[in-house]
């Protein structure tokens, strides 16, 4: 599935993922290929990017390194999952 973060001030990631996990307002919730579309706010956490992900050395500067994939802390935002594609609209 393609994942797309996006701030105020520019586009941070845009690539092909196999899972993406989000703090949602009622909890920490993990979309995968096929998920039913859904809209949802975001609380401050961070955004878990799962997957054979390569960064480019700007975005290495925002992601941190996990066991399984690559971690980017929010304040705050929106997420939206149709067609196979993730939208996170952050702060």
């Amino acid at each position: 599935m393609i994942l797309e973060i996006i701030s105020p001030e520019k586009i941070i990631f845009t690539g092909e993922v196999e899972s993406v996990a989000v703090p949602g307002v009622d909890g920490e919730f993990e979309m995968l290929n096929n998920h039913a579309a859904i809209l949802s706010n975001l609380k401050k956490g961070a955004i878990k990017i799962y997957g054979n992900i390569s960064l480019d050395d700007v975005q290495k500067e925002v992601f941190t390194k996990g066991d399984r994939g690559y971690f980017l802390d929010i304040n705050s935002g929106t997420v939206e999952v149709k067609n196979n594609k993730v939208t996170a609209l952050v702060e």
